[in-house]
């Protein structure tokens, strides 16, 4: 493919998420794109060095869709703390990974349901718990 955009993960998340696909069933979709994910993060940095228009964990975004123009405020978070009214998103869901490690104006493209493909542009990460301190998140 290589249209995938660069991105930048923390240690941390890669530790944290790690974990947590030895804790699954390998075989799930999200856990075999989250793998994916980790495995083509070509900067990997300290949570204090991460810049402040990366995606981490438990980040809020502003997103996008290019086509419709619509408007999504999404937070990327571990599964046990998914829930998609409230706009959580779990890093296992096909676009929690893609968001993962995304920098502010790049695109990823979003498979919604029905076979359509979306096309999402991050145009601000509200708020990242490294840029406010929150290490423990």
């Amino acid at each position: 493919m290589g249209t995938e955009p660069q991105i930048i993960l923390t240690r941390l998340d890669v530790q944290r998420l790690e974990k947590l696909i030895d804790s699954l069933d390998d075989t799930l979709p999200g856990v075999v794109a989250l793998q994916a994910e980790l495995d083509r993060a070509e900067t990997v940095v300290g949570h204090e060095e991460v810049p402040a228009g990366v995606v981490t964990m438990n980040s809020r975004v502003h997103c996008r869709e290019e086509i419709s123009g619509k408007d999504y405020h999404l937070t990327l978070v571990y599964p046990k703390d998914a829930n998609a009214d409230e706009g959580k998103i779990s890093i296992l869901a096909p676009v929690g990974s893609a968001l993962l490690g995304l920098q502010t104006a790049q695109h990823i493209n979003w498979p919604a349901p029905g076979g359509k493909t979306l096309k999402l542009k991050l145009l601000e990460v509200e708020y990242q718990p490294e840029a406010a301190g929150d290490f423990d998140l």
